[in-house]
């Protein structure tokens, strides 16, 4: 496909140069697209042109969305699973790859956590990413471009007491971001990470709750303490991690890579001391 530039043909009263975003003709997978980021960045690419492919193991979540996005039921900590749909997106080609994907994990002491709780919090937020990035990683060598996004986590470069499991798979992901960067930045491929921070939602209100019944705290409390863990004591909204999706998919973060960048009010600590 050919390289798309920022249009300048516009310009605004000041007869300076408006940034417009145009992801027309190009071709985007996301992960869990059905809610919360991965809903938001669905529509977001798709309000911009693209074409927008996603799954969800929730079938009623990717029901509800608009019509023109293809989507598919699926777990993506199973590889066979993923390798049946890639098998019906990668033959019309591919630009961007956005692995939204994850789960939690439990809220509980080391000591606490069961084999199965370790192994499916891997499973979504490691497996996966990579399952996917080894599938879409010959199609974008051969075009010579792509771009891969890689949700992380606050989780991602901070401790999290009492969530190891996910701290752990989220530095993973950390790790896998940075070195795939490198690997793949020779061939035109940009690999970058968001930090989200706390994002307003279904699964923020479960993470504060878990948290509440661990602690013995009220979840009001939780939640002010997770607000004052960040610089601008704040939470973010999923629409702002898809804007910023966007643009990095765009010709104008065609040379940003390897890069961890939070959309979070920058985060101080994840476990504010009650």
């Amino acid at each position: 496909m050919a390289r798309q530039t920022p249009n300048h043909d516009d310009r605004d009263r000041d007869g300076k140069d408006e940034m417009r975003i145009s992801l027309k003709g190009r071709r985007a997978f996301i992960t869990a697209g059905g809610a919360g980021m991965g809903r938001s960045t669905a529509l977001a690419m798709q309000a911009v042109g693209a074409t927008v492919f996603t799954c969800d193991i929730d079938g009623a979540a990717l029901a509800s969305l608009p019509a023109g996005i293809t989507s598919w039921e699926c777990d993506v900590s199973k590889s066979a699973e993923l390798d049946a749909i890639f098998s019906e997106v990668l033959p019309g080609g591919l630009d961007f790859l956005i692995n939204n994907a994850g789960v939690a994990g439990p809220t509980k002491l080391v000591e606490d956590v069961t084999d199965h709780e370790w192994r499916q919090t891997m499973a979504v937020c490691v497996d996966a990413p990579f399952y996917c990035t080894r599938r879409v990683t010959p199609v974008f060598k051969a075009q010579k471009h792509g771009a891969i996004i890689n949700l992380i986590s606050a989780a991602g470069i901070l401790g999290y007491p009492t969530r190891a499991p996910y701290a752990t798979a989220k530095w993973a992901v950390t790790g896998l971001t940075k070195t795939l960067a490198m690997e793949l930045g020779p061939h035109n491929i940009r690999v970058n990470g968001i930090v989200p921070g706390n994002v307003n939602g279904d699964r923020m209100d479960r993470v504060i709750q878990a948290h509440a019944d661990a602690e013995g705290l009220t979840v009001d409390e939780v939640r002010r303490m997770y607000a004052i863990g960040t610089s601008m004591q704040c939470y973010v909204d999923p629409e702002e991690i898809a804007d910023l999706i966007v643009f990095l998919c765009s010709e104008y973060g065609r040379h940003i890579s390897g890069q961890i960048i939070g959309v979070d009010g920058n985060t101080e600590t994840l476990y504010p001391r009650s």
